[in-house]
């Protein structure tokens, strides 16, 4: 028996080392795998983009580096933009853009944000209702409207004048006097597009917690109180989109004036847009309308940056 071998001894091999398990075969990893298909579907938009956006731009800008006389078009460098400078023209457009962007904008942003807080309301009954009646006017189409406005604000034959005529009150020259043809187009810029921001100030208004306004009522703070400090900040961020949106349509404001008045009476609602398209399709100086355009971008471009330092999320 003690010649025997022990169960437990483990078997050797002559003259080695003992057997261990296979060594694991490295795997050479390999990164993702770039397949076209994804390409191939935004070939198509990046194509559109490019012809229709990118060329038409860059094309304007060689446009606006040239000056157009009898017809034909010779290099002019940057005469067209020292032209800007001086024009008195332009200087009443941008006049009369920033009267409307100073005093229009701001009552058609406050309107919208009080009709959002009503539309909010639980006491309010047909919600969807209304607020559908107060976002349609946005649909309608720009010329459309424009035309409506015109024939409601016609001096002799206008309903809005008819109506004033049964009160007692005289004609009002809406579209032939210079102050009120401002007034006439910013009544109508008012009806088009509050219902619109306070659709978007809605949707943020929503969101807004409910605890807020619960620690403010423990906190004694009356309704007033919960606008100013609960309602307004939250608000900042819709608020933020709405005024660049808003200066952003006013600057390149053209459909309601040139309807409304075609930029008169005496110059009083000529705006950028419309000076811009008398010079491209009417004295048909396409280089100095596309400096003019790119003066415009640049203008659009510094207020957008303004607003989002004043109006921006504070760090």
């Amino acid at each position: 028996m003690s010649g025997a071998p022990s169960p437990a001894a483990p078997a050797r091999l002559t003259g080695g080392a003992p057997a261990g398990p296979p060594a694991p075969r490295r795997q050479h990893r390999r990164g993702p795998r770039r397949r076209p298909a994804p390409y191939l579907f935004v070939l198509p938009a990046l194509l559109l983009f490019a012809v229709f956006k990118l060329y038409p731009i860059g094309s304007s800008f060689v446009l606006s580096l040239h000056r157009t006389t009898g017809g034909t078009q010779s290099f002019a460098g940057a005469d067209n933009y020292v032209r800007l400078l001086h024009d008195p023209l332009l200087r009443t457009a941008l006049a009369n853009t920033a009267a409307i962007l100073a005093v229009q904008v701001p009552l058609m942003l406050a309107l919208a944000t009080g009709l959002a807080v009503a539309l909010d309301s639980r006491l309010l009954r047909a919600r969807s209702l209304l607020r559908l009646a107060f976002f349609l006017p946005v649909v309608t189409g720009l010329v459309a409207y424009g035309i409506v406005f015109s024939v409601l604000l016609n001096k002799e034959h206008g309903l809005v004048n008819w109506l004033l005529s049964g009160v007692g009150a005289g004609p009002v020259p809406w579209l032939t006097d210079p102050l009120w043809a401002k007034v006439s187009l910013g009544l109508a810029l008012t009806w088009h597009y509050t219902g619109y921001n306070a659709v978007i100030l809605l949707a943020r208004l929503q969101s807004i917690p409910a605890e807020l306004y619960d620690a403010a009522a423990v906190d004694g703070a009356g309704a007033w109180r919960a606008f100013r400090h609960v309602t307004l900040p939250g608000l900042r961020p819709a608020l933020l989109l709405t005024a660049v949106l808003s200066t952003i349509g006013t600057l390149q404001l053209f459909d309601e004036p040139y309807v409304l008045t075609g930029g008169g009476p005496d110059n009083a609602t000529l705006t950028i847009g419309v000076y811009l398209y008398q010079n491209a399709f009417k004295f048909f100086d396409f280089g100095y309308a596309s400096a003019i355009a790119y003066a415009l971008a640049v203008l659009v471009a510094v207020l957008g940056l303004v607003q989002f330092r004043v109006l921006g999320e504070k760090e």
